[in-house]
């Protein structure tokens, strides 16, 4: 049982080293809005994904912008020695959760009060190699073959 754990933590390491990725924490956007612009990169070429949010219109996208940039610094840390304009870097994941809700009240008439809930996301960019193929997906299809 201890050996099957092992190997599956270091196959897990190993697709690890194939993807690189960025976290933004209580972004101040609903989480609605963030996946309009999240399902526009999902899966598109790191360039084209940039031009796309650089040119649309929507608030979020600058900070969308911003997050898929760092997450090409941290490729960029890890493979100083190639260039990026060679490398073929997709946007594999756009993960948009919840996060905290601000509970608001606004003046209502007749003296009431209605609740205003300010909702704010976290983001997770996972960029990929279009190249390279993940370790875990080939010992996946190994298994279905036996």
């Amino acid at each position: 049982m201890g050996a099957r754990k092992r190997n599956r933590a270091e196959q897990l390491k190993e697709a690890r080293k194939s993807t690189y990725s960025a976290v933004l924490r209580n972004c101040p956007t609903s989480p609605r809005k963030m996946r309009l612009l999240a399902d526009l990169i999902r899966g598109v070429e790191v360039n084209k994904a940039l031009d796309v949010l650089k040119y649309n219109p929507k608030e979020a996208s600058r900070r969308l912008e911003k997050l898929v940039l760092s997450a090409i610094a941290n490729w960029q840390a890890k493979n100083e020695s190639t260039r990026i304009e060679d490398s073929n870097l997709v946007v594999k994941e756009v993960a948009v959760d919840s996060a905290r809700m601000l509970k608001r009240i606004q003046p209502a008439p007749q003296g009431r009060a209605f609740r205003v809930r300010k909702r704010s996301n976290h983001v997770t960019v996972v960029l990929a190699n279009l190249n390279e193929q993940p370790v875990v997906a080939k010992e996946v299809t190994e298994k279905e073959t036996n």
